[in-house]
């Protein structure tokens, strides 16, 4: 009997600074390329804010998210949605930054293969000071019928904890974090994600910008927090198969078949008085 898993492919690479068009054709172009070559790949990730086309932090003088931001739904989801059908891919490109009234978010999206905008992300807690967009307000998955439900974060939502456990209490098995990051700080990142990973017992799939916009080192981990991949610095791509019934097993049986830690949050939990939380734990929706 074929287990459930997902073929993935995470797109580690850089635009075409100030050319959000020219990115865009690139985008068309790898993905494409990625269904031609790989004929059962099921899913296609890029970097945070890839679509935008900024150059590295350092060159961003100028560059203004409300000038660069987009309708969600709009255009851009639909030239997108197009993409996905024509392939038959799901595609997560990224995020964009996202009209929001007078405001903008930094917001991922992601496309069936249908063509369908089945769920949109903005990031709860940008990158302060420094990313000036409007938090978001909740925390999003999305299901693949017949093989599970999928997470969505953006970069520094990873170091706040509250994050991946909402997804992961919200059902999520595998978790895509979509990252921008050129900065010396990427390495406890990437302690991080392994740690998310870990005590929520997930897979991770984080994808960040290559050089010169960002500095790489896109993950795969397992949910027991094993880094199965991690790429360069320079464009590359980042193939796995997520193994959900890994997740599945990890989660029953424990990790390394000794820490049942769900098991145990769903039993414990409910008698922990936890003010940060405005009052006991809540076992998951099942």
């Amino acid at each position: 009997m074929a287990g459930r898993s997902l073929f993935v492919a995470a797109l580690q690479t850089a635009g075409v600074p100030g050319d959000p068009d020219a990115t865009f054709a690139q985008l068309e172009r790898n993905v494409r390329s990625l269904q031609r070559t790989f004929g059962d790949l099921e899913l296609v990730l890029a970097p945070e804010l890839h679509l935008m086309a900024l150059p590295p932090l350092l060159e961003e003088d100028g560059v203004s998210p409300h000038e660069l931001a987009v309708d969600v739904p709009g255009e851009l989801t639909e030239r997108l949605g197009a993409l996905a059908r024509e392939t038959g891919l799901w595609i997560v490109p990224g995020s964009v930054y996202e009209r929001v009234g007078d405001a903008v978010a930094n917001t991922a999206v992601v496309l069936s293969p249908t063509g369908e905008l089945v769920a949109s992300y903005r990031k709860c807690f940008p990158w302060q000071p420094y990313e000036t967009t409007q938090p978001g307000t909740r925390t999003v998955c999305f299901d693949i019928e017949g093989i599970g439900r999928f997470g969505i974060a953006i970069c520094h939502d990873g170091a706040f904890p509250e994050i991946f456990r909402s997804l992961a209490w919200q059902g999520a098995e595998a978790i895509f974090q979509l990252t921008l990051t050129g900065t010396s700080d990427r390495d406890a990142e990437t302690v991080v994600a392994r740690a998310n990973a870990i005590v929520n017992q997930v897979a991770v799939v984080n994808v960040n910008a290559a050089a010169p916009v960002g500095n790489g080192r896109s993950l795969v981990i397992d949910p027991e927090g094993a880094v199965r991949y991690e790429a360069g610095v320079a464009e590359e791509l980042v193939t796995a198969v997520l193994d959900l019934d890994q997740v599945q097993r990890v989660r029953e049986r424990g990790s390394f078949g000794i820490n049942k830690l769900w098991e145990e949050m769903d039993r414990v939990g409910p008698g922990l008085d936890l003010p940060l939380y405005g009052g006991p734990y809540r076992p998951r929706p099942r």
